[in-house]
C-alpha cells in the first residue's frame, strides 16, 4: 500500500526524486564520456555538481511548469482518478522526455562534442532515413537503452511511493485560497530557479553561463543538462547586434572585405574540392608524426602522399562540428556560429561564394553528394551559393550502390565523379561532400578486412574512402583537364577522437586543409604549421587563381597573410573559441574567460586568463571586432561587396 504525503509536499518531493536522477545522470554522462574530460580531476567535482544543480533546477522548471500549474489549480478534484491519471500523463511524459535526452548524449556528444540544442530538429528534418537509422543507432548502442530502461523504472518507482493526501480544510474557499498562495510561492521559487538566485539584476541563466563552474572549457558539457541546452536555443536568433567600436575603428582591427588585387594576373585553373565526411586531423599519419610519434602511420596513405607533394595546413580547424556547418564555411566564408547558418534566419542572405564570383569568369560549375538529393539541405545550399548543378544519389540513378543508410558507396561515387568532371566544359569548379565514413561505418563486403581497423570503428571507412579519393586520382590523372586544376581536399569536422592529444576542446575541431596543383612548376610542397580554418579555404582559392574582384570572407587569403594576422573561430557550448597564433581564447558573450598556451600547454591545463592580461586585452579587441562584423553584417544582410 502507497504511503500517502500532503499533496503540496508532493512536488517537492519529486522535484527532489528527479534532481538526484539528473545528478546520476550527470555522473554517468561522464563516466561514458571520461575519455573526453582528461583534465577533470576529483577535486573539480563539488563545483561541476553546484553548477550541475543550478542547472537542473531551471531545466526540471521548464518541463514541469505545465503540470505543477495544473497541479495546485485543480484543488481537491487531484486525487479523483480521471484527474490524477491526466495530471501523472503530463507529469511523466515531460520528464521521460527529459530523462531520455541525457542519455541520448551520452553517446551523441562524442559526435558533436556539446550537448544537443534545438536545431537538432532542423537537421533531423532533412533527412529521408532518419527513422532506420534511429533503429541502428539503438541496435549499436544498446547498453544505453538498457541504461535508460533501468532508470525510467527506478523513476516511475521512487515516484509512486507516495500519493497526495489532500489538505484538511473543508471550507472551499480557505482551500482555494491556500491553492493561491502555494502557486504564488511556486512561482516565486521559479522565478529564482531559472535566474539561478534571487538578485533583481540576475537574468535566466544561459548555456555560457556553465562556464564558471568549470576548471577546463569542456567541462561545461558536464554543467549542462540536455534538457536545459534544447528549451534555452527554442527560438533563439543567435545574432545580436553589437556596437563595441565605431565603424572607423572597427575596420581597422577587423574587416571581412577582401579589395580587388589590382595587380593580380588571372590564372583560369580548374578547381576540385573535396570536402570528406568525418576526416580528423588525427587520421592522418603525417600530420601526426610530431604529436602522437613517428611510427605513427594512421589510416590515410593516399591523403598522405598529397601532402608530400601539395601545401598542407597541419593547425588547421573546422568552423563547426557538424556537417551542414561545413559548406557554407568552405565554399562561401560563412563560419557557422551560434547555430548553423542554413538553417538560421539570415540563409537566405544574399552570399558570394567561391562559384559565385568563378561564374563571373566563365566558370562552370557543379556540386556533389551521394545522398538522396535533398539530404542535409545540400541542394539547396549549392543553388543559394551560386553553383549551376547538383548531381546527387538521383543523378547517379543505380540504386544497386547504394550503402542502405546515407548514399552511394564513396568507391563507386567518387569515379562518377570523374567522369561527370571529364564532360564539363573548362574552366570549371566543383565540388564533392563524400558520406561513407559516417555511421554506422561500415565498409562494402568486398573491402571488409582491406584497412587498418583501430580502436574506432571510424577508423576502417577513413581508410577505405581514402582508397575511394585514390582510385579518383588515378582516373583524373589520365585526363587532359588535370595538369590544369587546383585540387582542395579538407574535412567536413573532426570525428570521435582517439588518442589523448586530440581529447580537448580546442583538438575537437582539428581537420587537415591541403592545397595540390600537380601542373604547377612554382606550386612547391610546403607544411605549414600557422592557424587556419575552413573559412580561408575561399580566399585563398581566389588569390592563388589571380581573381581581381573584391569580395567578403570572413577568413584570410593564407598564400598572403602574415601568418601572426592568421586565426580561426568555432562555437561550443555558449563560448567561441578564437585561435591567433598559439593562443587560445574563450569568449563567451561578454568577457574572456580562458587563455591557453597552444604550444607549451596543448592539453589546456594551465589558464593563463589573469596572468596574460595584455594577451587578454588583444584577444577581446579581436574577438569582438570580428563578431560585430559577423553578426551585424548578417543581421542586415550585408554579406556580400556592393
Amino acid at each position: 500500500m502507497k504511503k500517502e504525503i500532503n499533496e503540496y509536499l508532493l512536488i517537492p518531493y519529486r522535484f527532489a526524486i528527479l534532481l538526484l536522477l539528473y545528478a546520476v545522470e550527470r555522473v554517468s554522462f561522464y563516466l561514458f564520456n571520461t575519455d573526453l574530460f582528461s583534465n577533470t580531476e576529483l577535486a573539480t567535482w563539488p563545483l561541476l555538481l553546484q553548477g550541475g544543480l543550478k542547472f537542473d533546477i531551471c531545466a526540471l522548471i521548464y518541463l514541469n511548469a505545465l503540470w505543477m500549474v495544473a497541479y495546485i489549480l485543480c484543488f481537491r478534484t487531484k486525487v479523483k482518478s480521471v484527474v490524477s491519471k491526466w495530471l501523472n500523463g503530463i507529469f511523466y511524459a515531460f520528464n521521460i522526455i527529459g530523462l531520455g535526452s541525457n542519455v541520448i548524449d551520452f553517446i551523441y556528444y562524442r559526435f558533436i562534442l556539446k550537448r544537443t540544442t534545438y536545431n537538432v530538429l532542423d537537421i533531423l528534418a532533412g533527412e529521408e532515413n532518419m527513422g532506420k537509422l534511429w533503429w541502428r543507432f539503438l541496435f549499436d548502442y544498446w547498453y544505453a537503452l538498457l541504461y535508460f530502461i533501468v532508470l525510467i523504472f527506478l523513476f516511475v518507482f521512487l515516484t509512486r511511493i507516495l500519493k497526495p493526501r489532500l489538505t484538511p480544510i473543508r471550507n472551499n474557499w480557505l482551500y482555494g485560497g491556500l491553492g493561491v498562495v502555494v502557486l504564488a510561492v511556486v512561482a516565486v521559487l521559479s522565478v529564482g530557479g531559472i535566474r539561478g538566485d534571487f538578485k533583481h539584476s540576475t537574468r535566466p541563466i544561459t548555456i555560457s553561463n556553465a562556464a564558471a563552474y568549470t576548471a577546463s572549457p569542456e567541462e561545461s558539457a558536464i554543467v549542462l543538462n540536455t534538457p536545459f541546452s534544447f528549451i534555452r536555443t527554442i527560438g533563439k536568433k543567435g545574432f545580436e547586434h553589437y556596437s563595441y567600436f565605431e565603424e572607423a575603428e572597427l575596420e581597422s582591427i577587423y574587416t571581412p572585405v577582401h579589395l580587388a588585387d589590382t595587380s593580380a594576373v588571372l590564372n583560369k585553373k580548374n578547381v576540385v574540392i573535396f570536402i570528406l565526411e568525418s576526416f580528423s586531423r588525427e587520421f592522418v599519419g603525417s600530420m601526426n608524426k610530431e604529436r602522437i610519434g613517428a611510427d605513427y602511420n594512421g589510416y590515410t596513405p593516399f591523403l598522405d602522399s598529397l601532402i608530400s607533394v601539395g601545401v598542407a595546413y597541419h593547425n588547421a580547424y573546422s568552423n563547426g562540428r557538424k556537417s551542414i556547418d561545413a559548406m557554407p564555411s568552405v565554399l562561401a566564408s560563412i563560419p557557422s556560429l551560434t547555430l548553423p547558418y542554413v538553417v538560421s534566419q539570415y540563409s537566405n542572405n544574399k552570399i558570394n561564394s567561391v562559384a559565385s564570383i568563378l561564374k563571373e569568369y566563365g566558370y562552370q560549375t557543379a556540386f556533389f553528394h551521394g545522398a538522396p538529393n535533398g539530404s542535409m539541405g545540400f541542394n539547396s545550399f549549392a543553388k543559394m551559393s551560386g553553383f549551376d548543378a547538383y548531381l546527387g544519389k538521383d543523378e547517379y540513378n543505380n540504386d544497386a550502390d547504394f550503402d542502405g543508410w546515407w548514399g552511394i558507396w564513396d568507391h563507386k561515387f567518387f569515379p562518377f565523379y570523374a567522369q561527370e568532371i571529364s564532360k564539363m566544359q573548362e574552366p570549371f569548379c566543383t565540388a564533392l561532400f563524400s558520406l561513407s565514413s559516417h555511421h554506422p561505418f561500415q565498409v562494402p563486403k568486398e573491402f571488409e578486412g582491406r584497412f587498418p581497423q583501430g580502436p574506432l570503428p571510424v577508423e576502417q571507412c577513413i581508410g577505405y574512402s581514402d582508397n575511394a579519393l585514390r582510385t579518383f586520382f588515378n582516373m583524373a590523372k589520365n585526363e587532359p583537364w588535370y595538369n590544369n586544376t587546383l585540387f582542395v581536399l579538407t574535412a567536413d569536422h573532426s570525428s570521435i577522437p582517439d588518442h589523448p592529444e586530440y581529447k580537448n576542446n580546442a583538438e575537437a575541431f582539428a581537420i587537415p586543409i591541403i592545397f595540390f596543383a600537380p601542373g604547377d612548376p612554382d606550386f612547391e610542397h610546403l607544411d605549414d604549421y600557422s592557424i587556419a580554418q575552413q573559412a580561408d579555404i575561399t580566399p585563398t582559392i581566389l588569390s592563388y587563381l589571380g581573381v581581381n574582384k573584391s569580395f567578403l570572407s570572413f577568413g584570410k587569403d593564407l598564400r598572403t597573410t602574415p601568418k601572426e594576422d592568421r586565426f580561426a573561430i568555432n562555437f561550443k557550448d555558449g563560448v567561441y573559441q578564437y585561435f591567433n597564433n598559439d593562443t587560445l581564447a574563450y569568449y563567451d558573450g561578454k568577457i574572456i574567460t580562458g587563455l591557453f598556451d597552444l604550444r607549451n600547454d596543448p592539453m589546456l591545463e594551465k589558464n593563463l586568463v589573469d596572468e596574460s592580461l595584455a594577451t587578454k586585452e588583444n584577444m577581446t579587441k579581436r574577438v569582438r571586432a570580428y563578431l560585430q562584423q559577423y553578426n551585424n553584417r548578417m543581421i542586415e544582410d550585408r554579406l556580400t561587396v556592393q
